[in-house]
């Protein structure tokens, strides 16, 4: 919608535009061929005139007589009451033989250049227009006889003539247009400012006619330009150039373009608002179905499914509902196989192992109950019952630890080498940890403090331990497990490393999963499955990182500060803190 409504608006105000240019040019040219109309008219009249005046001086007595006294300097002082009672700009008298006698101008005094244009303008063709190197007038010439025209002597000629500027003026004011009168390149006359007169002799401008105008450019405005040529009625070459400004149309259309994009800006935001307001009403319910499906998906059952909208939004929803209903009956029913098969699983892997150790402390008990052994068999009989009961107590255990497996933890700065320290002693004293060498490298004890559950981390240690020391036992004398404990920067890897024959390959996916084990004789399956949760529950992981015969490694990673505090409020003491005043604290 909004790239429609921004071509289509583009579309017309470029077309407005064009449209409005060839206008605004139309108007323009008939506007320059109105004013060379008029200029020509209202030439035409005041020539009318001063030709109507210069005829009256001519017919009067006294200048006749003024005319015949044959005294230069006479001529000239009496010109000048004439030039008086004319009231032109120019005012000039000359002999029968076309000499100058006397010359009167109101804006500049009389030279040789004048006068050589009065000369000129004695000379047929008659000229309307005489043109000096800094004026312009319109004159009218008019002979002097003794007597009438035909059989009268000539005496001499009168000249009057009147400034063009007042022309130009009278041109420029009615219509808005510029006039320049140009003679060889050279401004005589003109209404434009002295900045835009630089370039008013372009050969483009000075080509155009008022049929057939220009566009030019005077500084920064554009003009429409029209040329009227005028030499045959001049002195010298004489062209008028006529100038109609664009700028009062380019405002126009300015306000025009804002117009219609303040039209399109307004369509685009109330479409718009029409747009969301029409989305919202027929889309809402499909988005809530669509949260509906993501929020069941995460897990959330009870998020609320639209019974509004479209006929195919509400079969939708009861469809999705069903399915959903469906789906956690269908899970329900898994679940409750899964426990009863776990139940099952935990059921036949503990009573096997239950039921041996029970009868091997009945029957030690009925050995030590028949009579009285010697103290070396009796020493014997009862490290079996020890033995016996021991396993029954770490089966029970680890059962217990299982099921509160995910149980919220307390967590406190601990020493991890103390931790596995403490659960190398509980190992020492297990009956599978007889004959088997064991190797520790912490690298820097003091440097292993992390935020920890220190029963659940040494649960784990433990157990990673009593796998190894099972697996190395098959190589009797030579049994060894080795421990490693490297402190990261954000994390404690511990890896503990036996010499046995490796973790046979049938059960290296599954080795995690609670009640998988191979080859053991005793243990309920469930001790790397627990070691597995306690690092999952630190933000880390046990792994089996390395298995072939002759060594197998098992690492487990623990975060040294749990997310929680990391990313808590800046006035909650900073771990690192705690860490290092541990540290500190065990050097």
């Amino acid at each position: 919608m909004t790239l429609v409504i921004v071509s289509e608006t583009s579309f017309f105000l470029v077309l407005l535009r064009h449209r409005l240019r060839v206008h605004v040019t139309d108007d323009l040219s008939q506007d320059l061929n109105h004013s060379v109309i008029t200029f020509e008219n209202l030439q035409a009249e005041r020539l009318a005139a001063l030709d109507h005046q210069n005829a009256l001086l001519a017919e009067l007595p006294t200048l006749k007589a003024l005319m015949t006294s044959g005294d230069d300097l006479t001529i000239q002082d009496g010109a000048a009451e004439f030039w008086q009672l004319s009231g032109n700009d120019l005012f000039a008298l000359a002999d029968a033989t076309g000499r100058i006698v006397a010359v009167y101008t109101k804006n500049v005094s009389p030279d040789s250049s004048l006068r050589r244009a009065l000369k000129s303008l004695l000379i047929p063709p008659a000229k309307h227009y005489l043109i000096d190197a800094r004026s312009l007038f319109a004159c009218s010439l008019r002979p002097l006889y003794f007597g009438n025209s035909q059989d009268g002597s000539l005496l001499g000629y009168v000249v009057s003539g009147i400034s063009i500027e007042r022309t130009v003026r009278q041109i420029s004011q009615p219509t808005g247009v510029e006039a320049t009168f140009l003679s060889d390149g050279s401004v005589l006359a003109s209404t434009l400012a002295d900045a835009k007169q630089m370039g008013i002799s372009n050969p483009v401008l000075l080509s155009a006619t008022p049929r057939a105008p220009a566009q030019v450019k005077l500084g920064d405005i554009r003009f429409l330009a029209a040329t009227e040529n005028l030499s045959n009625t001049a002195t010298s070459p004489l062209q008028l150039v006529l100038l109609k400004s664009f700028e009062p149309a380019e405002l126009s259309i300015s306000r025009i373009d804002q117009m219609v994009l303040s039209t399109g800006l307004l369509a685009l935001l109330s479409g718009t608002a029409l747009m969301i307001a029409l989305a919202r009403l027929l889309t809402r319910p499909l988005e809530e179905l669509s949260h509906g499906v993501r929020a069941f998906g995460m897990g959330d059952s009870r998020y609320g499914i639209p019974a509004y909208g479209t006929q195919e939004i509400r079969q939708l929803s009861k469809a999705f509902e069903s399915m959903r209903d469906e789906i956690q009956q269908k899970n329900r029913e898994l679940l409750e196989s899964e426990r009863l098969a776990t139940i099952g699983r935990m059921a036949s892997s503990v009573s096997h192992d239950l039921r041996h150790h029970l009868a091997a402390i009945y029957a030690n008990s009925e050995f030590l109950y028949s009579g009285r052994p010697p103290e070396e068999e009796r020493n014997e009989i009862f490290g079996d019952i020890r033995a016996a009961v021991h396993e029954t107590t770490d089966m029970i255990e680890s059962l217990l630890v299982f099921s509160r497996s995910g149980a919220s933890m307390k967590r406190s700065p601990e020493l991890t080498s103390s931790l596995v320290d403490r659960a190398v002693a509980l190992i020492r004293a297990h009956p599978d940890a007889e004959g088997v060498k064991l190797v520790i490298n912490y690298g820097h004890p003091a440097r292993t403090v992390a935020q920890v559950d220190g029963k659940r981390i040494e649960r784990a240690v433990y157990n990673l331990l009593l796998n190894a020391f099972q697996a190395a036992r098959v190589n009797g004398a030579d049994a060894n497990v080795t421990i490693t404990l490297d402190a990261q920067e954000k994390d404690i890897v511990l890896n503990v490393i036996d010499n046995g024959f490796g973790v046979p390959e049938s059960i290296r996916k599954t080795l995690f999963e609670p009640f998988v084990s191979e080859g053991k004789q005793k243990g309920t399956g469930l001790g790397l499955t627990l070691a597995y949760c306690i690092a999952e529950e630190h933000g880390g992981e046990v792994v089996l990182a390395s298995s072939r015969p002759g060594e197998t490694i098992f690492q487990m990673r623990v975060m040294r500060e749990p997310r929680a505090i990391k990313e808590g409020s800046e006035s909650e003491p900073k771990y690192s803190d705690k860490i290092a005043a541990h540290e500190k604290k065990w050097k």
